[in-house]
């Protein structure tokens, strides 16, 4: 084994002591209640991006929101088979365990993961990445939606749309996500952040098209 033993670097230390003597007790209460259960609002499936932050676009505190994050913000296809399904898993949780009313796929503008599946699906050299390129294998059917005539920048900007959309159409693969739905007791938005403009859009599932907030 390993013989891991270095400090937590000192930036982490000095943000967590400034947390604790600041946040924490500002927010005493609300951290002794959350101590016994959480009940959060919504559930929302981000990229691990570092630049996309959903307590801070929403101006959530602790306890609003179950997140879950991964490659790109994908939810594969309903499997259950003798795999590792972390984000199914997360999924699972949150819509039968916590009953969160609101379940939200958050993309982003600049996602490195579909810059990577463009690469990848287009035959251009990518990192021969075991888990990473199989996870995006997931945005294969949309990626054979966008048109291949266009720039390769506009064709990323479709597939950073169409993969949510995937992602959402696969969600309804998921048995108990359709009872929830047909019995509205579940609400699924797809949203993509613009990084630099701060702008939000949302799917209009009537025009199947990302519009404005």
């Amino acid at each position: 084994m390993i013989n891991q033993n270095n400090p937590l670097p000192k930036f982490l230390v000095n943000r967590y002591r400034n947390w604790k003597a600041n946040e924490y007790l500002k927010n005493i209460n609300l951290f002794k209640q959350l101590s016994k259960g959480q009940n959060p609002k919504a559930m929302i499936i981000s990229c691990c991006d570092s630049r996309v932050h959903a307590n801070s676009i929403f101006g959530a505190k602790e306890g609003d929101f179950f997140i879950h994050r991964n490659i790109a913000n994908l939810i594969p296809p309903y499997t259950p088979d003798g795999d590792y399904h972390g984000t199914s898993a997360a999924i699972e949780y949150g819509i039968r365990e916590l009953k969160v009313p609101h379940m939200i796929v958050l993309g982003h503008t600049g996602c490195g993961g579909v810059k990577s599946a463009h690469k990848l699906y287009t035959n251009k050299k990518t990192n021969d990445y075991v888990f990473i390129n199989k996870w995006l294998g997931i945005m294969s059917p949309a990626f054979n939606k966008i048109p291949k005539n266009n720039f390769v920048k506009d064709q990323i900007k479709i597939l950073e749309e169409e993969s949510i959309k995937i992602s959402i159409n696969n969600l309804f693969d998921f048995p108990y996500i359709k009872d929830m739905l047909k019995n509205n007791q579940l609400s699924i938005h797809g949203l993509i952040h613009n990084i630099g403009s701060g702008e939000l859009k949302y799917l209009n599932f009537l025009t199947n098209k990302f519009e404005n907030i």
